[in-house]
């Protein structure tokens, strides 16, 4: 699956429309959004793609494989 911006962004919103509605004091509401906003970011990140789609070389008889990758992130 693809980066998908306009769904981080709701969860963006969703983060601070959490932390508005608890009831909880400073301390606690800074905590709830940076945890909120980190797991929104970590699932974000964890959806990228990376597409190869040429330049890498491995040996016929084994070892390290040698070239530059050419790709995208999507």
């Amino acid at each position: 699956m693809p980066l998908n911006k306009s769904t981080l962004a709701a969860d963006i919103k969703k983060v601070f429309k959490d932390v508005k509605d608890a009831d909880a004091d400073e301390e606690q509401s800074l905590e709830m959004f940076c945890s909120k906003l980190a797991e929104a970011v970590d699932t974000y990140v964890k959806t990228a793609q990376i597409n190869y789609t040429a330049g890498l070389t491995a040996p016929p008889n084994g070892g390290p494989v040698t070239g530059v990758f050419n790709g995208q992130l999507s």
